[in-house]
């Protein structure tokens, strides 16, 4: 349950004490002026028809009613909704430095915890605006990507210290590129924004140059210093509890100072402008002078949870209560000539009465209805509901126009396109922009179901001429324009789909033209070149006759002089036999020769290097005597030593990008 005005449950112990204090009085002052008046000896009779307990019970149901419309006032709401609701804002990033220098106490309690509560400061002020999250100390990394979840990102920034970076120093250049390179991987990101919050205590040089070359990429750059010109010793706590100063290379202690300078000029370069955090409202300056001017684009579309109104409740019953006021008697009927007759007056008119306020409320249950079912997202039944009325009343415009929402949300474009067209003819010139407008999404949506592309372009035209209809009326409608220049784009893109295709066609045409005619041309050479060949193989077969006549006398010769040629070669290759079978004879004897000379030569050798192992042990034994160690011993040693070595545990450091050169310093 949600109370939208509390300020009215406030005012109730003031306003219903005085509220029965006044009619208590009230009741009070006219029996004084009653006893005033008359005497006390006609008062009973005067006085026949009056109650004093049912004037009681009236001021009673006037207390009751008067709480029930502060109730009514405060808006109580229970029940909600889920509704579809497109965000439109900028792409942000926050930066924050974590390096040990944003622990100086210039700035209570430190710099770190000041910078974490301005980014949040700067999160309420961008609700509908897209956050992420940068840090960085020697080295930078994308602690949160761009979101729309606030809780994300205030969890991120809670988690940050001064041990989340595990390299020292300060680097705003690798801030900037992390920037861009987390930019980059963004679709759409149109309006970029950065926004630095550190003390500028920079220890590698580039920063500037590195502003300037993002502004080049569209990347705007608003640095927030944090600290004072003044500086402060910087001071740590280790994890028993204990204090110490952080000192330099040379043993002097670290003053660390806020260098507005620098800052300054990576603003300058960025195209943005510079703020110290010790200025009062800094992050609403910074978002009014330097974010909120800046366009906005669509980023997406999520679901809201709306709740739903209860005020008619509390409201209702108010009502009841004074009209139970009204009707009861200020006392029991008096039994006299005239009052039967005026009574029964009373209640005909109050019968009647009531019979008028059950017509109207039945007349405006049936809208009531249809209103509730929408509300509750049961947009089908709130469709049949507002038709069911549109049949008694065609021609209202507000009916035709609920029953197009109810239609369009259903998913009944068709429907809701003539029901907005019905609902144009209003007089009211705000029921007539927003019918326009709304007849403009219903025609591109019937357009994009549609598959023929001729249908497709006329109902999209409709649809930019629906939304120039509606801008005429309210030029300021910033999502009627926005949806006009969507729709325009994809009309563009339509027509040179179109233009591309005709092309083709004609293309394909002139391409299978001119394949016809050089598949006409290969043929007709095709039966060229088979005429000839015929030709050629007739000539052929008539030369193959006439050598044929001539072969038989010469093939005679040839054969006989082969013969003898062949009787010479087979006489040849018996005597090369005979003398390989000699010479591998004569080979064989003289290697068997050599090897039983080098085998005697080899035992020779082993014989002349064998160790003497008992001259072996006496020297182990003389080496025991004179306390020194073996060779065996010194390499049992070795090994040993080597089965108990250890790898280093160590802390990898970030990488550092190649070619910037600078001192180390750790804070």
């Amino acid at each position: 349950m949600n109370i939208v005005a509390p300020q009215a449950l406030w005012a109730i112990p003031i306003i219903l004490p005085g509220v029965i204090w006044f009619l208590y009085w009230s009741w009070r002052k006219r029996q004084a002026l009653v006893r005033l008046f008359v005497s006390e000896r006609l008062l009973p009779q005067l006085l026949e028809g009056y109650s004093p307990s049912r004037q009681k019970w009236k001021m009673a149901l006037l207390t009751l009613a008067v709480l029930f419309l502060m109730l009514a006032l405060a808006r109580p709401q229970w029940g909600f909704v889920w509704e579809e609701a497109n965000q439109r804002g900028r792409d942000i990033l926050v930066a924050i430095d974590t390096s040990r220098s944003m622990l100086a106490e210039d700035m209570a309690p430190n710099r770190l915890t000041r910078a974490k509560l301005a980014a949040l400061d700067l999160m309420r002020l961008s609700k509908n605006d897209r956050l992420g999250l940068i840090a960085f100390a020697g080295g930078a990394f994308l602690q949160c990507p761009l979101t729309l979840d606030e809780e994300a990102f205030r969890q991120n920034i809670n988690s940050l210290d001064t041990s989340i970076i595990p390299q020292g120093g300060t680097a705003i250049t690798e801030a900037i590129e992390t920037a861009q390179r987390a930019f980059a991987t963004e679709e759409g990101a149109n309006h970029k924004v950065l926004v630095i919050f550190t003390d500028g205590e920079d220890h590698e040089p580039g920063a500037v140059d590195a502003a300037e070359k993002a502004a080049e990429h569209n990347l705007k750059i608003y640095t927030v210093g944090v600290g004072t010109p003044a500086g402060e010793l910087l001071k740590i706590t280790d994890d028993q509890g204990g204090s110490s100063f952080v000192k330099d290379d040379n043993g002097n202690v670290v003053k660390s100072r806020l260098n507005e300078d620098l800052l300054r000029q990576i603003a300058t370069k960025g195209n943005g402008f510079y703020l110290a955090l010790r200025e009062g409202n800094a992050m609403q300056a910074l978002y009014q002078k330097g974010l909120e001017p800046m366009p906005t684009s669509e980023l997406s579309s999520k679901l809201m949870r709306h709740l739903n109104e209860q005020f008619h409740w509390p409201l209702g019953i108010a009502i009841a209560l004074l009209l139970a006021e009204i009707v009861l008697p200020s006392g029991p009927k008096r039994k006299s000539a005239t009052l039967p007759t005026s009574g029964k007056k009373a209640r005909e008119a109050v019968a009647v009465a009531m019979l008028l306020l059950m017509a109207n409320l039945v007349a405006n249950a049936s809208p009531a209805r249809a209103y509730q079912a929408y509300k509750n997202g049961h947009f089908k039944d709130a469709r049949n509901e507002y038709e069911r009325l549109l049949q008694s009343k065609p021609e209202d415009p507000k009916l035709n126009y609920n029953a197009g929402a109810a239609s369009y949300r259903a998913g009944a474009y068709d429907a809701a396109a003539k029901q907005f067209s019905n609902a144009l003819k209003a007089e009211d010139l705000n029921l007539q922009e927003a019918a326009y407008y709304n007849l403009g999404n219903a025609n591109f949506k019937l357009g994009d179901e549609v598959e023929e592309p001729d249908k497709k372009m006329a109902l999209w035209t409709q649809a930019v001429q629906n939304y120039e209809s509606s801008l005429k009326l309210n030029p300021k409608d910033a999502d009627a324009q926005f949806n006009r220049d969507v729709v325009k784009k994809k009309l563009e893109e339509l027509k040179k789909q179109q233009q591309q295709q005709n092309k083709d066609k004609n293309d394909n045409k002139d391409q299978n033209k001119d394949d016809k005619q050089d598949k006409d041309k290969d043929q007709n050479k095709d039966k060229d070149k088979n005429q000839d060949n015929k030709d050629q193989k007739q000539q052929d077969q008539k030369n193959d006759q006439d050598n044929k006549d001539s072969k038989s006398d010469q093939q005679k010769k040839d054969d006989e002089k082969k013969q003898q040629q062949q009787k010479d070669q087979q006489q040849k290759d018996q005597e090369q036999q005979q003398q390989q079978q000699q010479s591998s004879q004569d080979k064989e004897g003289k290697d068997k020769k050599d090897a039983q000379q080098k085998q005697g030569d080899k035992d020779q050798a082993d014989k002349d290097n064998k160790p003497d192992e008992k001259s072996q042990a006496e020297q182990e034994a003389r080496a025991a005597q004179l306390g020194q160690m073996t060779p065996r011993q010194a390499q049992q040693m070795l090994d040993a030593q080597k089965s108990d070595e250890k790898a280093l545990i160590y802390r990898q450091q970030m990488e550092r990008k190649p070619g910037r050169n600078r001192a180390f310093k750790d804070w």
